[in-house]
């Protein structure tokens, strides 16, 4: 088995990311779960999704073209 000495003082960072409504209803359902640590970000290109949504981070995909 290989060891790796990796430094402790470091910790994770996991961002959850989801695309377009079925992505976005996952992320809004993890968001909705309080999991600490994590940062959850919805891309969609209905604008309406995303005004409806609680998870903080938000890109508005194609706001000019759809």
């Amino acid at each position: 088995m290989i060891h790796f000495d990796l430094p402790k003082e470091k910790s994770s960072i996991i961002k959850v990311i989801g695309i377009g409504g079925g992505g976005s209803n996952a992320v809004n359902h993890m968001y909705s779960q309080n999991i600490d640590g994590v940062n959850f970000i919805i891309c969609n290109t209905d604008a309406q999704a995303i005004a409806q949504s609680n998870v903080p981070n938000k890109v508005q995909l194609g706001p000019h073209l759809t």
